[in-house]
């Protein structure tokens, strides 16, 4: 799995032409290997919510794992905001593995040994 990000600036004009300051453009591109792409059809992951918006006081899907494999892109005002959401996309991200893994344990079975290691 590798995600791709880009991020872009333009100049943002005015009515007369005049200078208004910059946008920000994150774009962000998740490829899965052949495997990951097998467990997200067979598994219906595709719409797999992975990061969350409030509009008007009411919590959104935001990116999915569909949307991001297709590629999602979004324009802000400040760097700030840009560098909070692309963390808040690599975080989703980070999790992936771990559903993978469940993914790959359903039609068997898991044995775990007491007393068991507890990961940090």
């Amino acid at each position: 799995m590798r995600l791709v990000v880009n991020r872009s600036q333009t100049a943002v004009k005015g009515m007369l032409g005049g200078h208004k300051g910059m946008q920000f453009t994150l774009s962000c591109r998740l490829q899965l290997t052949d495997e990951e792409n097998r467990l997200v059809q067979q598994y219906k992951l595709t719409e797999y919510p992975l990061t969350w918006r409030t509009f008007q006081g009411t919590k959104l899907v935001g990116d999915t794992i569909g949307s991001l494999v297709q590629g999602s892109s979004q324009t802000v005002s400040d760097v700030k905001t840009l560098l909070t959401n692309e963390d808040v996309i690599k975080d989703a991200i980070d999790e992936l593995p771990t559903l993978f893994a469940v993914c790959r344990t359903f039609g068997g079975n898991e044995i775990i040994d007491y007393p068991r290691a507890k990961s940090a």
